[in-house]
Order: C-alpha cells, then structure tokens, then sequence
C-alpha cells in the first residue's frame, strides 16, 4: 500500500513537467545537420536554414519545435517553413504550417514555434526543412551619429550556435556582408572569414538551447526605409475604377545626421558625402495604372518617373530633398486601375476584390500598415480573407452622392515587409439596383432644380401689381 502511494504522486508530476517541457511529451526528435546563412547586405535581415532531422524516439512525430531569442521573436516579421519532395529536376518544395507554440519558462527565455509536417516522421525517419524568416530593426547603428561625409557603421548581435529545442550534432552559420569593410567580430572557435562572408562551426554535439552571443561590427551604407505609419485606401466603384490612395510617414532609420547639410559637397561628391542617404524610392505597382499622381504638404512633386506596360508597372519617386538619418518626409501617392482586372464573381454569387496587401515600396519595413477597402453604398455582408494574422473592423465612410455611407473593411498589422506584398480578397453581396442610385439622385436634383427656376419665373412675389 505504502509503494502504490508513493507512486501516484510521481505519475503527477510527470505529467505537470511534460505540460511545461514538450520534449517530455513529444517523440525524440535530433538535428543531424544544421546551416544557416544570414544575409545582411539591406537593413532587413534574412535568414536561410536548413534542418535534417532524425527521429530517435518510440513514437511517430507530427510537428517540429523551432526557437529565437526573445529579442529576434518580437522584431520576426516572416516566417516561412517548407519541405521538399522529389528528386533532382523533379524536387518540389511543399510550404508547412508554422504556429506560434503556447510554452513559457523555457530556457534563455526562447520563443518557440510549432512545424507542422506533412506527414507523421516515423522512427528512425528523417526529413528536410527549409526555413526562411525575416527580422526587422535588428541592425544598430553605431556611432549612433554620423556626418555627412562618414560612412554608416551597424552592430548586429546573434549566436554562433544555433539555438534549439533539440540536440544537434553538427552545424555551420554563414554571415553575408554588404561589403568586405568589417571592423570587428566575435570569434568563437572554429571561425574564419573570406571576403565577405563569416563563417562559424562547425560545431559538433551541441546540448538543448544551447546559446552563445556573437557581435559583428560592419559598415552598410544601404538606407533604412521606414514608413512609421502607411494608410491604404482602395475605394471600389462599379463603373469601372479602382482608385488606391497611400498616405505615407516615412523614416530613414539609419544613423542620424550630425552638423550641417551641404547640398553642394552633396550633388558634387555623391559617391562619399551623404553615401547612406535615401536618394529616391521604387514603388513596384500593378500593370495599366492610370492618372498617378506624387505630392506633399506643399504640393504636387515632378521629380518622378513612371514605367509601364501590360506586366508590371514601376513608380520611381524622389523626396523633395534627400533624407539622410533620422531625417522624415510624409506624402501621398494615389493611382487608379481598371477595375475588371480585380473584382471577380464567385462560384456562389458572391463579388470579391483580389488586390496585394502589402506596402509597394521596395525594401521598406512599415511599423503600422492600415489597409481601408471601401465597398460600394450598399454592399452586405463584407468577409476579408487574408493568408496570415491581420487585425479587422468594419467602419462606415462617406463620399459624394451617399444616403447611408459605404461599408469599410479595415484591416490592420504591425511590422510589414516586402514578402508580406500578396494578394488578399474581400468578398461581399452586392445587389445590381444600387448602380442606379447615384444616376437617379443626379436625375432627381437637375429635375428639382428646373422645377425651382420655373416657379421662380411663374410666381409674383411683389408686394403689389404695377
């Protein structure tokens, strides 16, 4: 009696660590090889990695544990997982679902993700990931201030060794750079560099959650871009026009200037003064745009040049002046599109519009990306489909000719990159007797009018006849 009640209690707690510790209760999984390549020639940092798994365990695997620290998790703008099938000329690559995983108190604080595979990893199995996450603001500047005529120095910080919820047996990092120009690096044996690479490992045998910080101190006069706020309004009309409007609050978040800007020395050396200023913007926007227009608080702006054709058009715009670090302009582009290019009929009936969602502009991070979609005056029922987590509300804008305004979709999220520029979809109902609202108010007024000149011209409204 005295064994069997000691027993229990150890059956609980058991089950208590598997709850906090999901190696407890998920199959042994073990890294065979690791590599990771780690791009740093813009501002947004680009990770490439590489996992052979094994498992060891007794019971077949559905999902693969991923971990960042939790500093690289808040700033992970991308994080995308696939396997690939096939041999050679015939290797597919099949995307995975990737979820943040709910468990705290994990060692070095790690933020962890949940792979899940395509099919159960049986034992003694192994498989192929690819990774690729972006991060943002993980480059600091340092100096922190700079003139000029200096070029932009930048801090990154990382590990040598991969940092994962399982034992792995072999791995390398390679660190790409802008430029040969590296002022310094953490060394952590074996490590070597060649021209513009970095290499760490390989390391061998490396326990769980395993961590060891590097800094790499390396020039990059790459501009950072950042829109600090981006409003994108899609206005719908059923006679043929889809008009975008962007409002934009951009930042150069490099390092800030210091001393006094010469616009001369600027236009005369451009290759050394002022070498990380962010000279001109690529917007990349759809094929067949129309009536584009670029201006600021003050007005239109000329200093732009746009290309196009029946693939791609792209908006090559100039700020007013050039933006060096710390520097910050706001303005507005607006265009229109034909709408037969965008709104499409489902098999059910209902309309949806297939537009990008995210920020046009090339290699720019948006701090906060707010997408309006405002459907026509009396759209029902309006359902927003977008392929990754997206905050939503419905509000209601006002235009010319609206009785009872036009149902908004408004769709928010924090930390958008290039990669999050894909298409979305907002379907609603529309009945067709709505088109003739505006023509019959239009009708109305000019009839209305008429009738007041008439009267006016009819009616005696003297005091007495003469």
């Amino acid at each position: 009696m005295e064994r069997r009640s000691i027993a229990i209690p150890l059956v609980l707690i058991i089950s208590f660590l598997s709850l906090l510790d999901p190696s407890v209760s998920s199959p042994q999984i073990r890294v065979l090889s690791a590599e990771r390549r780690i791009d740093l020639t813009s501002h947004l940092v680009r990770v490439f990695l590489t996992l052979k798994l094994e498992n060891t365990g007794t019971s077949e695997a559905s999902d693969v544990l991923l971990a960042f620290p939790p500093t690289e998790a808040e700033h992970l703008a991308i994080l995308k997982a696939s396997t690939a099938e096939g041999r050679r000329k015939k290797k597919t690559y099949v995307p995975l679902t990737v979820n943040p995983a709910e468990v705290h108190d994990t060692p070095n604080d790690a933020r962890l993700f949940s792979i899940s595979l395509r099919s159960p990893l049986k034992v003694g199995e192994t498989t192929v990931l690819e990774v690729f996450y972006i991060v943002t603001h993980s480059l600091e500047p340092f100096p922190a201030e700079i003139s000029q005529s200096e070029a932009q120095l930048v801090y990154y910080r990382d590990s040598a060794i991969l940092l994962s919820p399982y034992h792995v047996v072999g791995q390398v990092t390679y660190i790409k750079t802008p430029s040969n120009k590296v002022e310094s690096f953490t060394r952590v044996d074996p490590t070597s560099r060649s021209d513009t690479e970095l290499k760490y490992g390989v390391y061998n045998d490396r326990p769980p959650y395993s961590y060891s910080p590097i800094i790499v101190h390396l020039e990059n006069n790459h501009p950072f871009p950042v829109v600090e706020e981006l409003v994108r309004t899609m206005e719908i009309s059923h006679w043929g026009n889809l008009q975008i409007t962007e409002h934009y609050r951009l930042k150069h978040a490099g390092a800030r200037h210091k001393g006094v800007f010469s616009r001369v020395e600027y236009q005369s050396r451009p290759m050394v003064s002022g070498v990380s200023s962010l000279r001109y913007l690529l917007a990349r926007l759809p094929p067949l745009v129309r009536s584009v227009y670029y201006r600021d608080e003050i007005g239109n702006m000329s200093s732009s040049h746009l290309r196009t054709n029946s693939q791609k058009s792209e908006l090559e715009i100039e700020p007013r002046y050039p933006l060096l670090g710390g520097w910050k302009a706001t303005f507005v582009i607006g265009y229109g599109l034909p709408l037969h290019d965008f709104l499409f009929e489902s098999d059910d009936g209902r309309r949806y519009l297939n537009v990008s969602f995210g920020c046009p502009l090339l290699e720019t991070v948006v701090d906060e990306l707010t997408v309006k979609v405002v459907l026509p005056e009396g759209s029902k029922n309006p359902l927003a489909v977008v392929p990754f987590p997206v905050e939503q509300n419905l509000e209601t804008s006002h235009s010319y000719l609206d009785i009872v305004g036009r149902t908004t979709v408004v769709l928010k999220k924090k930390n958008v990159v290039p990669d999050h520029n894909i298409p979305f979809q907002v379907y609603y109902d529309f009945n067709p007797i709505f088109m003739l609202a505006e023509p019959l108010m239009l009708v109305s007024a000019v009839f209305l009018f008429f009738i007041a000149c008439i009267s006016y011209l009819h009616i005696d409204l003297s005091i007495r006849k003469s």
